[in-house]
Protein backbone atom coordinates (compact mmCIF):
# COMPACT_ATOMS: atom_id res chain seq x y z
CA UNK A 1 0.00 0.00 0.00
CA UNK A 2 3.01 2.25 0.51
CA UNK A 3 3.54 2.14 -3.16
CA UNK A 4 0.38 2.67 -3.94
CA UNK A 5 0.05 5.48 -2.00
CA UNK A 6 3.20 7.19 -3.65
CA UNK A 7 1.68 6.38 -6.94
CA UNK A 8 -1.63 8.26 -5.77
CA UNK A 9 0.13 11.56 -4.61
CA UNK A 10 2.18 11.42 -8.22
CA UNK A 11 -0.72 11.31 -10.36
CA UNK A 12 -3.09 14.10 -8.14
CA UNK A 13 0.26 15.98 -8.21
CA UNK A 14 0.43 16.19 -11.62
CA UNK A 15 -2.79 16.41 -12.83
CA UNK A 16 -4.34 19.09 -10.33
CA UNK A 17 -1.51 21.42 -11.41
CA UNK A 18 -2.00 21.10 -15.38
CA UNK A 19 -3.42 24.21 -17.04
CA UNK A 20 -6.63 22.16 -18.09
CA UNK A 21 -7.50 21.27 -14.55
CA UNK A 22 -7.70 24.82 -13.40
CA UNK A 23 -9.39 26.06 -16.51
CA UNK A 24 -11.85 23.18 -16.69
CA UNK A 25 -12.49 23.50 -12.88
CA UNK A 26 -13.03 26.99 -13.41
CA UNK A 27 -15.49 27.35 -16.52
CA UNK A 28 -17.38 24.17 -16.35
CA UNK A 29 -19.58 25.90 -12.61
CA UNK A 30 -19.41 29.09 -14.87
CA UNK A 31 -21.37 27.42 -17.34
CA UNK A 32 -23.79 25.81 -15.28
CA UNK A 33 -24.59 28.92 -13.60
CA UNK A 34 -25.00 30.49 -16.95
CA UNK A 35 -27.15 28.03 -17.72
CA UNK A 36 -29.47 28.80 -14.69
CA UNK A 37 -29.86 32.30 -15.21
CA UNK A 38 -30.52 32.08 -19.13
CA UNK A 39 -33.70 32.61 -19.02
CA UNK A 40 -34.01 35.25 -16.99
CA UNK A 41 -31.24 37.23 -19.21
CA UNK A 42 -33.52 36.32 -22.02
CA UNK A 43 -36.51 38.09 -20.34
CA UNK A 44 -34.62 41.27 -19.69
CA UNK A 45 -33.10 41.45 -23.31
CA UNK A 46 -36.63 40.51 -24.67
CA UNK A 47 -37.85 43.59 -27.19
CA UNK A 48 -40.43 45.90 -25.06
CA UNK A 49 -41.65 47.32 -28.69
CA UNK A 50 -45.34 46.91 -29.40
CA UNK A 51 -46.19 45.04 -32.68
CA UNK A 52 -49.07 46.98 -33.89
CA UNK A 53 -51.52 44.59 -36.13
CA UNK A 54 -54.62 45.82 -38.16
CA UNK A 55 -57.43 43.81 -38.48
CA UNK A 56 -59.73 43.29 -41.01
CA UNK A 57 -62.93 41.45 -40.11
CA UNK A 58 -65.26 40.28 -42.68
CA UNK A 59 -66.76 38.60 -40.25
CA UNK A 60 -68.03 41.16 -38.24
CA UNK A 61 -67.67 38.94 -35.07
CA UNK A 62 -64.04 39.20 -33.83
CA UNK A 63 -62.19 42.22 -34.10
CA UNK A 64 -64.15 44.32 -31.73
CA UNK A 65 -63.66 41.42 -29.14
CA UNK A 66 -59.91 41.51 -30.14
CA UNK A 67 -57.91 42.46 -26.47
CA UNK A 68 -54.61 43.84 -26.30
CA UNK A 69 -52.17 42.47 -24.69
CA UNK A 70 -48.27 40.84 -24.27
CA UNK A 71 -46.95 43.66 -26.71
CA UNK A 72 -49.93 42.82 -29.56
CA UNK A 73 -52.15 45.77 -30.67
CA UNK A 74 -55.20 45.06 -32.60
CA UNK A 75 -56.66 48.02 -34.24
CA UNK A 76 -60.13 47.36 -36.22
CA UNK A 77 -59.81 48.52 -39.75
CA UNK A 78 -62.43 49.58 -42.31
CA UNK A 79 -59.69 49.26 -45.14
CA UNK A 80 -58.94 46.17 -47.51
CA UNK A 81 -55.85 44.37 -47.01
CA UNK A 82 -54.45 46.22 -50.43
CA UNK A 83 -55.73 49.02 -49.41
CA UNK A 84 -53.47 49.30 -45.94
CA UNK A 85 -50.36 47.90 -47.77
CA UNK A 86 -50.57 50.79 -50.46
CA UNK A 87 -50.72 52.85 -47.84
CA UNK A 88 -47.53 50.70 -46.08
CA UNK A 89 -45.91 51.49 -49.53
CA UNK A 90 -46.37 54.94 -49.26
CA UNK A 91 -44.60 55.52 -46.33
CA UNK A 92 -47.99 56.44 -43.90
CA UNK A 93 -47.69 52.81 -41.98
CA UNK A 94 -43.99 52.40 -41.32
CA UNK A 95 -44.75 51.39 -37.59
CA UNK A 96 -47.52 48.75 -38.42
CA UNK A 97 -46.08 45.28 -37.59
CA UNK A 98 -48.80 43.20 -39.86
CA UNK A 99 -52.20 42.57 -41.07
CA UNK A 100 -54.93 39.86 -39.92
CA UNK A 101 -57.43 39.40 -42.59
CA UNK A 102 -60.20 37.01 -41.26
CA UNK A 103 -63.29 35.36 -43.35
CA UNK A 104 -66.63 36.06 -43.59
CA UNK A 105 -67.19 32.37 -42.72
CA UNK A 106 -64.47 32.19 -39.77
CA UNK A 107 -67.16 30.64 -37.55
CA UNK A 108 -67.85 27.67 -39.70
CA UNK A 109 -64.08 27.62 -41.47
CA UNK A 110 -61.87 28.65 -38.31
CA UNK A 111 -58.91 28.26 -40.64
CA UNK A 112 -60.04 31.40 -43.00
CA UNK A 113 -57.21 33.43 -41.18
CA UNK A 114 -54.41 35.02 -42.21
CA UNK A 115 -51.82 36.98 -41.25
CA UNK A 116 -49.62 39.16 -42.85
CA UNK A 117 -46.50 40.57 -41.16
CA UNK A 118 -43.58 43.31 -42.48
CA UNK A 119 -41.19 41.63 -40.28
CA UNK A 120 -40.35 37.79 -39.11
CA UNK A 121 -43.13 36.43 -37.42
CA UNK A 122 -42.66 33.96 -34.30
CA UNK A 123 -44.51 31.12 -33.09
CA UNK A 124 -45.25 32.84 -29.48
CA UNK A 125 -46.95 35.38 -31.61
CA UNK A 126 -48.92 33.41 -33.61
CA UNK A 127 -49.73 30.67 -30.74
CA UNK A 128 -50.91 34.01 -29.00
CA UNK A 129 -53.77 35.45 -31.68
CA UNK A 130 -54.99 32.08 -32.54
CA UNK A 131 -55.88 31.22 -29.09
CA UNK A 132 -57.83 34.53 -28.40
CA UNK A 133 -59.33 34.25 -31.74
CA UNK A 134 -60.44 30.76 -31.02
CA UNK A 135 -61.92 31.78 -27.09
CA UNK A 136 -64.10 34.85 -29.31
CA UNK A 137 -65.66 31.87 -31.89
CA UNK A 138 -65.89 29.71 -29.10
CA UNK A 139 -68.02 31.90 -26.54
CA UNK A 140 -70.07 32.82 -30.30
CA UNK A 141 -70.76 29.27 -30.44
CA UNK A 142 -71.47 29.09 -26.67
CA UNK A 143 -73.86 31.56 -27.23
CA UNK A 144 -75.93 30.35 -30.15
CA UNK A 145 -77.71 27.95 -27.82
CA UNK A 146 -79.30 30.38 -25.94
CA UNK A 147 -78.68 29.30 -22.62
CA UNK A 148 -78.62 31.86 -19.60
CA UNK A 149 -74.79 32.03 -17.83
CA UNK A 150 -73.72 29.33 -20.12
CA UNK A 151 -69.80 30.06 -19.79
CA UNK A 152 -70.09 30.23 -15.73
CA UNK A 153 -72.24 26.93 -15.71
CA UNK A 154 -69.03 25.29 -17.94
CA UNK A 155 -66.71 27.08 -16.19
CA UNK A 156 -68.42 25.30 -12.81
CA UNK A 157 -68.69 21.90 -14.16
CA UNK A 158 -65.11 22.39 -14.96
CA UNK A 159 -63.28 19.65 -12.47
CA UNK A 160 -59.30 19.30 -12.05
CA UNK A 161 -58.44 16.44 -10.42
CA UNK A 162 -55.29 15.96 -8.45
CA UNK A 163 -53.71 13.36 -7.23
CA UNK A 164 -51.21 13.05 -4.57
CA UNK A 165 -48.68 10.40 -3.98
CA UNK A 166 -48.11 8.38 -1.10
CA UNK A 167 -45.46 5.59 -0.76
CA UNK A 168 -45.35 2.74 2.03
CA UNK A 169 -42.37 1.97 3.19
CA UNK A 170 -41.00 -1.76 4.49
CA UNK A 171 -42.44 -0.72 8.30
CA UNK A 172 -45.51 -0.07 7.05
CA UNK A 173 -45.66 3.80 7.42
CA UNK A 174 -46.76 5.81 4.36
CA UNK A 175 -44.68 8.47 2.79
CA UNK A 176 -45.60 11.27 0.39
CA UNK A 177 -43.74 10.92 -2.83
CA UNK A 178 -43.21 12.83 -5.88
CA UNK A 179 -42.88 10.86 -9.11
CA UNK A 180 -41.66 14.01 -11.49
CA UNK A 181 -39.05 14.40 -8.22
CA UNK A 182 -37.72 10.92 -8.89
CA UNK A 183 -37.64 10.66 -12.76
CA UNK A 184 -35.94 13.93 -12.78
CA UNK A 185 -33.24 13.32 -10.52
CA UNK A 186 -32.84 9.53 -11.84
CA UNK A 187 -32.06 11.48 -15.23
CA UNK A 188 -30.08 13.60 -13.69
CA UNK A 189 -27.43 12.01 -11.81
CA UNK A 190 -27.43 8.84 -14.98
CA UNK A 191 -26.38 11.81 -17.37
CA UNK A 192 -24.11 12.93 -15.04
CA UNK A 193 -22.72 9.23 -14.15
CA UNK A 194 -22.30 8.72 -17.85
CA UNK A 195 -20.35 12.32 -18.95
CA UNK A 196 -18.07 11.60 -16.01
CA UNK A 197 -16.95 8.14 -16.25
CA UNK A 198 -15.95 8.66 -20.20
CA UNK A 199 -14.40 11.98 -19.33
CA UNK A 200 -11.87 10.76 -16.52
CA UNK A 201 -11.44 6.80 -17.82
CA UNK A 202 -10.35 8.51 -20.77
CA UNK A 203 -7.69 10.32 -18.80
CA UNK A 204 -6.60 7.63 -17.52
CA UNK A 205 -6.35 5.64 -20.87
CA UNK A 206 -4.71 9.14 -22.06
CA UNK A 207 -2.20 9.22 -19.59
CA UNK A 208 -0.98 5.23 -19.95
CA UNK A 209 -0.64 5.91 -23.45
CA UNK A 210 1.96 9.17 -23.00
CA UNK A 211 4.10 7.58 -19.97
CA UNK A 212 3.90 4.37 -22.35
CA UNK A 213 6.08 6.24 -24.89
CA UNK A 214 8.11 8.27 -22.75
CA UNK A 215 9.22 5.18 -21.38
CA UNK A 216 9.07 6.11 -17.82
CA UNK A 217 7.28 2.65 -17.28
CA UNK A 218 9.93 0.58 -18.19
CA UNK A 219 12.11 1.84 -15.33
CA UNK A 220 8.82 1.86 -13.20
CA UNK A 221 7.76 -1.60 -13.17
CA UNK A 222 10.94 -2.91 -12.38
CA UNK A 223 10.40 -2.12 -8.42
CA UNK A 224 6.27 -2.40 -8.87
CA UNK A 225 4.10 -4.61 -9.40
CA UNK A 226 2.04 -3.94 -12.57
CA UNK A 227 -1.35 -4.30 -10.02
CA UNK A 228 0.06 -1.67 -7.72
CA UNK A 229 0.57 0.58 -10.41
CA UNK A 230 -2.49 0.52 -11.96
CA UNK A 231 -4.29 0.66 -9.24
CA UNK A 232 -2.32 4.06 -8.14
CA UNK A 233 -2.84 5.23 -11.30
CA UNK A 234 -6.62 5.11 -11.13
CA UNK A 235 -6.95 6.00 -7.62
CA UNK A 236 -4.92 8.86 -7.96
CA UNK A 237 -6.90 10.16 -11.58
CA UNK A 238 -10.12 9.39 -8.82
CA UNK A 239 -9.03 11.88 -6.17
CA UNK A 240 -8.85 14.53 -8.98
CA UNK A 241 -11.77 13.31 -10.14
CA UNK A 242 -13.30 13.39 -6.63
CA UNK A 243 -11.76 17.10 -5.34
CA UNK A 244 -12.75 18.65 -8.90
CA UNK A 245 -16.39 17.70 -8.82
CA UNK A 246 -16.79 18.87 -5.00
CA UNK A 247 -15.03 22.14 -5.79
CA UNK A 248 -17.82 22.11 -8.61
CA UNK A 249 -20.82 21.64 -6.48
CA UNK A 250 -19.65 24.26 -4.20
CA UNK A 251 -19.37 26.85 -6.59
CA UNK A 252 -22.77 25.81 -8.42
CA UNK A 253 -24.18 26.13 -4.93
CA UNK A 254 -22.48 29.36 -3.75
CA UNK A 255 -22.94 30.76 -7.20
CA UNK A 256 -26.15 29.75 -8.17
CA UNK A 257 -27.71 31.12 -4.85
CA UNK A 258 -26.35 34.10 -5.83
CA UNK A 259 -27.44 34.59 -9.15
CA UNK A 260 -30.90 33.21 -8.61
CA UNK A 261 -31.19 36.06 -5.50
CA UNK A 262 -30.06 38.49 -8.23
CA UNK A 263 -32.85 37.34 -10.77
CA UNK A 264 -35.42 36.43 -8.64
CA UNK A 265 -37.64 38.82 -10.45
CA UNK A 266 -36.99 37.72 -13.00
CA UNK A 267 -36.56 34.06 -13.21
CA UNK A 268 -40.70 34.41 -11.23
CA UNK A 269 -41.92 36.32 -14.28
CA UNK A 270 -40.30 33.96 -16.71
CA UNK A 271 -42.29 31.30 -14.59
CA UNK A 272 -45.18 32.81 -14.45
CA UNK A 273 -45.37 32.96 -18.37
CA UNK A 274 -44.58 29.45 -18.95
CA UNK A 275 -47.34 28.92 -16.58
CA UNK A 276 -50.06 30.96 -17.76
CA UNK A 277 -52.51 28.94 -18.09
CA UNK A 278 -52.35 27.91 -13.85
CA UNK A 279 -55.49 28.92 -12.31
CA UNK A 280 -55.15 32.10 -9.80
CA UNK A 281 -56.03 30.19 -6.52
CA UNK A 282 -52.88 27.84 -7.07
CA UNK A 283 -50.94 30.89 -6.57
CA UNK A 284 -48.51 29.39 -8.69
CA UNK A 285 -47.99 25.88 -6.30
CA UNK A 286 -49.92 22.93 -7.28
CA UNK A 287 -49.65 19.97 -4.76
CA UNK A 288 -47.07 17.95 -7.13
CA UNK A 289 -44.97 21.11 -7.12
CA UNK A 290 -45.46 21.27 -3.02
CA UNK A 291 -44.52 17.12 -2.80
CA UNK A 292 -41.24 17.84 -4.59
CA UNK A 293 -40.49 20.56 -2.78
CA UNK A 294 -41.18 18.35 0.30
CA UNK A 295 -39.06 15.18 -0.88
CA UNK A 296 -36.28 17.55 -1.94
CA UNK A 297 -35.79 18.87 1.10
CA UNK A 298 -36.08 15.47 3.42
CA UNK A 299 -32.61 14.84 4.80
CA UNK A 300 -33.28 11.21 4.42
CA UNK A 301 -34.31 11.60 0.75
CA UNK A 302 -31.06 13.56 -0.09
CA UNK A 303 -29.13 11.40 1.81
CA UNK A 304 -30.54 8.22 0.09
CA UNK A 305 -29.89 9.84 -3.96
CA UNK A 306 -26.46 11.68 -3.08
CA UNK A 307 -25.35 8.87 -1.39
CA UNK A 308 -26.12 6.60 -3.94
CA UNK A 309 -24.51 8.29 -6.75
CA UNK A 310 -21.81 8.89 -4.88
CA UNK A 311 -21.31 5.34 -4.15
CA UNK A 312 -22.15 4.28 -7.99
CA UNK A 313 -20.58 7.17 -9.32
CA UNK A 314 -16.86 6.31 -8.04
CA UNK A 315 -17.88 2.62 -8.31
CA UNK A 316 -18.35 3.20 -12.42
CA UNK A 317 -15.52 5.16 -13.27
CA UNK A 318 -13.01 2.46 -10.81
CA UNK A 319 -14.60 -0.21 -13.18
CA UNK A 320 -14.48 1.73 -16.39
CA UNK A 321 -11.09 3.70 -15.64
CA UNK A 322 -9.24 0.46 -15.51
CA UNK A 323 -11.12 -1.03 -18.81
CA UNK A 324 -9.50 2.38 -20.24
CA UNK A 325 -5.83 1.48 -18.62
CA UNK A 326 -5.96 -1.73 -20.31
CA UNK A 327 -7.11 -0.16 -23.87
CA UNK A 328 -3.97 2.55 -22.90
CA UNK A 329 -1.19 -0.42 -21.84
CA UNK A 330 -2.23 -2.20 -25.21
CA UNK A 331 -1.54 0.59 -27.72
CA UNK A 332 0.82 3.11 -28.82
CA UNK A 333 -1.33 6.71 -29.35
CA UNK A 334 -4.87 7.41 -28.62
CA UNK A 335 -6.49 6.95 -32.82
CA UNK A 336 -4.99 2.91 -32.04
CA UNK A 337 -7.70 2.97 -29.12
CA UNK A 338 -10.90 3.44 -31.13
CA UNK A 339 -11.01 -0.27 -32.28
CA UNK A 340 -10.61 -1.18 -28.65
CA UNK A 341 -12.83 1.03 -26.85
CA UNK A 342 -16.02 0.03 -29.00
CA UNK A 343 -16.58 -2.99 -26.08
CA UNK A 344 -16.15 -0.56 -23.27
CA UNK A 345 -18.65 1.80 -24.72
CA UNK A 346 -21.41 0.07 -25.81
CA UNK A 347 -22.39 -1.44 -21.87
CA UNK A 348 -22.44 2.20 -20.97
CA UNK A 349 -24.62 3.42 -23.86
CA UNK A 350 -26.74 0.26 -23.52
CA UNK A 351 -27.15 1.65 -19.83
CA UNK A 352 -28.05 5.03 -21.04
CA UNK A 353 -30.92 3.77 -23.71
CA UNK A 354 -32.32 0.99 -20.36
CA UNK A 355 -32.58 3.81 -18.39
CA UNK A 356 -35.22 5.73 -19.95
CA UNK A 357 -37.76 2.55 -19.78
CA UNK A 358 -36.13 1.59 -16.44
CA UNK A 359 -37.75 4.92 -14.95
CA UNK A 360 -41.00 4.02 -16.04
CA UNK A 361 -41.13 1.02 -14.33
CA UNK A 362 -37.98 0.89 -11.93
CA UNK A 363 -38.96 -2.72 -10.46
CA UNK A 364 -39.06 -4.43 -13.78
CA UNK A 365 -37.27 -7.54 -14.30
CA UNK A 366 -35.55 -5.88 -16.93
CA UNK A 367 -34.46 -2.77 -14.21
CA UNK A 368 -33.16 -5.44 -11.40
CA UNK A 369 -31.48 -7.45 -14.03
CA UNK A 370 -29.42 -4.70 -15.29
CA UNK A 371 -28.59 -2.82 -11.74
CA UNK A 372 -27.32 -5.59 -10.63
CA UNK A 373 -24.78 -6.41 -14.02
CA UNK A 374 -21.52 -4.29 -12.83
CA UNK A 375 -21.21 -2.87 -16.44
CA UNK A 376 -24.89 -0.81 -16.31
CA UNK A 377 -25.35 -0.92 -12.98
CA UNK A 378 -23.70 2.49 -12.46
CA UNK A 379 -26.17 4.36 -14.63
CA UNK A 380 -29.42 2.44 -13.59
CA UNK A 381 -29.30 1.34 -10.28
CA UNK A 382 -29.06 5.30 -9.55
CA UNK A 383 -31.96 5.76 -11.74
CA UNK A 384 -33.99 3.41 -9.19
CA UNK A 385 -32.43 4.64 -6.08
CA UNK A 386 -35.22 7.13 -6.10
CA UNK A 387 -38.19 5.33 -6.27
CA UNK A 388 -36.89 2.75 -3.56
CA UNK A 389 -34.58 -0.09 -4.16
CA UNK A 390 -34.81 -3.16 -1.73
CA UNK A 391 -31.41 -3.40 0.93
CA UNK A 392 -30.39 -6.66 -0.20
CA UNK A 393 -30.61 -5.33 -4.44
CA UNK A 394 -28.43 -2.40 -3.17
CA UNK A 395 -25.71 -4.49 -1.45
CA UNK A 396 -25.49 -7.28 -3.90
CA UNK A 397 -25.39 -4.29 -6.53
CA UNK A 398 -22.43 -2.56 -4.80
CA UNK A 399 -20.41 -6.21 -3.94
CA UNK A 400 -20.42 -6.85 -7.49
CA UNK A 401 -19.21 -3.37 -8.88
CA UNK A 402 -16.44 -2.88 -6.75
CA UNK A 403 -15.74 -6.79 -6.91
CA UNK A 404 -15.24 -6.37 -10.39
CA UNK A 405 -13.10 -3.22 -10.69
CA UNK A 406 -10.78 -5.45 -8.53
CA UNK A 407 -10.97 -8.15 -11.13
CA UNK A 408 -10.97 -5.49 -13.78
CA UNK A 409 -7.43 -3.49 -12.11
CA UNK A 410 -5.85 -7.26 -12.16
CA UNK A 411 -6.71 -8.14 -15.60
CA UNK A 412 -5.33 -4.61 -16.69
CA UNK A 413 -2.27 -5.38 -15.12
CA UNK A 414 -1.50 -8.36 -17.11
CA UNK A 415 -2.33 -6.58 -20.00
CA UNK A 416 -0.07 -3.97 -19.02
CA UNK A 417 3.09 -6.11 -18.29
CA UNK A 418 2.94 -6.88 -21.49
CA UNK A 419 1.99 -4.10 -23.22
CA UNK A 420 4.58 -1.65 -21.75
CA UNK A 421 7.08 -3.29 -24.26
CA UNK A 422 5.16 -3.85 -27.16
CA UNK A 423 5.58 -1.14 -30.08
CA UNK A 424 4.48 -0.35 -33.45
CA UNK A 425 1.86 -2.89 -33.62
CA UNK A 426 -1.91 -3.08 -32.79
CA UNK A 427 -2.81 -6.51 -30.60
CA UNK A 428 -6.17 -7.83 -31.38
CA UNK A 429 -8.29 -9.33 -28.87
CA UNK A 430 -7.12 -12.55 -29.32
CA UNK A 431 -4.12 -11.46 -28.75
CA UNK A 432 -4.95 -9.28 -25.96
CA UNK A 433 -6.66 -12.75 -24.10
CA UNK A 434 -3.18 -14.78 -24.43
CA UNK A 435 -1.40 -11.72 -22.52
CA UNK A 436 -3.93 -12.40 -19.79
CA UNK A 437 -3.55 -15.90 -19.70
CA UNK A 438 0.51 -15.53 -19.50
CA UNK A 439 1.91 -16.80 -15.95
CA UNK A 440 4.57 -14.69 -15.17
Amino acid sequence: MGKIGIIIQREFNERVRKRSFILTTILTPLLFIGIMVAPALLMRLKTSSDKRIEVVDRSGIVASQLKNGDKLIFQPSDRTPEQIKAARSAGEEESLFGILVIGADVMDNPKDVQLYTYESSTLEIETAISKRIAQILENEKLRQYDIDSLPQILEKVKTDVTLQAFRIDESGRDKESSSALSMGAAYLFGILIYLFVFLYGAMVMQGVIEEKSSKVLEIMVSSVKPYQLMMGKILGIATVAIVQFLIWIVVIFVGGSLAAHAFAGDLAAGAQAMQGSMPADMEGITPETLAAIRSATDPAFLAQIFGGFLVYFIGGYLLYAAMFAAIGSAVDNVADSQQLQLPVTIPMILAFLVMINVMKDPHSPLAVWFSMIPFTSPIIMVARIPYGVPVWQLVLSVVLLYGSFVGMVWVAGKIYRVGIFMYGKKPSFRELYKWIRYKY
